[in-house]
């Protein structure tokens, strides 16, 4: 029995290689034997990195940078040894790590940093893995760090935030960094939101970051404005309206402002590790993540898991922590099972604490299901 095992981490519980780890425990319950091929995934979120470091060949480096709330930190950079940087902007202003901040004052200066550290260690090429971020400045922490200058009405500088942005009349790139702008970057994520409107960063992502339903026409007014005066005097035009623009609070707008392309995170990664190949020859693919529900086919990690299973004709189960029953029918055509950790009435808290021992029986019982139909 060959198993390919590639679940996205299960957000606030598990990263994703302990979840595989899990889910194999539970099978060899059932197969001593099996080949187990463990593959963690990503979507350009929290895990990105880590997927990365665990299937290819590479080292990391930890840099002094800032996070959100300007505080110190230590952040992580993977090279693949060809000068390709690989940067997951969840380890640097993530939005776990925020404690008692308002929105309005975190920053993205923090990724500008690492983007500098990066430059300086050699890189020729980056890749920027987007999501999973506390921030909403529409990237202007990111560009300040970077050498622009964000100016207001009597040529002052103003903090690169999105309380600050309220006073922006004037943006000065003079004093960019320009080596960014002369090397391959890539934007990976797995949303394609424009930076303003009814689907901008603000509208659809503030309100996990703390956006209070008064503030989203003025903090939303705030990046089209951000948008206007950086196109007014920039190097690139009609950025703010395009897909993905709005991702990790706007970064990905910043960075398309950069020369920046953009990829799909999950589809991106799985080639990167190898997937498609492993499931080509697998009897059967076991993948998960945290919370299942429509946005799961929105190019998340499991989706692309399913696609590629798909495509090779192999049985593949979908095994999270949640499922929302609403959504099932619209994630039932993709998968050959969808199936919760939970078996019964549970706290969110106890689910999070156990849930590797819930992942090891839930696997468990699936071995013995899928053994009975084979």
């Amino acid at each position: 029995m060959r198993v390919v095992i590639a679940p996205d981490s299960f957000k606030g519980s598990l990263p994703a290689c302990v979840v595989a780890n899990a889910i194999e425990k539970g099978l060899r319950r059932v197969w001593l034997d099996a080949e187990c091929r463990l593959y963690p995934m990503a979507d350009g979120g929290e895990g990105t990195l880590d997927a990365i470091a665990a299937t290819r060949q590479g080292s990391i480096c930890w840099y002094s940078t800032v996070n959100s709330e300007g505080r110190p930190i230590e952040a992580p950079i993977w090279f693949d040894g060809s000068g390709h940087a690989l940067i997951e902007v969840a380890q640097i202003i993530g939005l776990p790590a925020v404690t008692d901040s308002a929105l309005v004052h975190r920053t993205t200066v923090g990724v500008g940093l690492l983007l500098k550290h990066a430059l300086e260690a050699g890189a020729n090429r980056i890749s920027i893995a987007l999501g999973g971020t506390a921030t909403n400045d529409g990237g202007v922490g990111m560009m300040q760090a970077l050498g622009c200058r964000l100016m207001n009405q009597h040529e002052e500088v103003i903090p690169a935030t999105l309380d600050g942005l309220q006073h922006l009349a004037r943006v000065d790139w003079q004093g960019l960094d320009v080596r960014l702008t002369k090397l391959p970057l890539v934007a990976l994520t797995d949303v394609n939101n424009p930076l303003c409107g009814e689907r901008g960063a603000t509208r659809i992502f503030g309100r996990q970051k703390g956006v209070p339903e008064s503030s989203m026409a003025e903090f939303d007014a705030r990046l089209a404005a951000w948008a206007r005066l950086a196109e007014a005097g920039g190097i690139r035009q009609g950025l703010a309206n395009s897909e993905g623009a709005g991702a990790a609070g706007g970064l990905g707008y910043a960075l398309k402002l950069l020369g920046a392309s953009q990829q799909a995170g999950a589809q991106t990664i799985a080639e990167w590790i190898g997937l498609p190949a492993v499931i080509a020859g697998a009897d059967w693919v076991i993948t998960g993540e945290g919370r299942s529900d429509r946005q799961t086919l929105a190019g998340k990690a499991p989706y692309e898991v399913a696609q590629l299973a798909r495509r090779h004709g192999v049985p593949v189960t979908l095994l999270s922590g949640g499922v929302v029953a609403a959504d099932l029918a619209a994630l039932t055509p993709h998968f050959d099972g969808v199936f919760s950790l939970v078996c019964g009435p549970m706290t969110l808290e106890a689910a999070k604490r156990d849930a590797a021992t819930l992942l090891a029986n839930q696997a468990e019982q699936l071995a013995r299901l899928f053994g009975r139909a084979r």
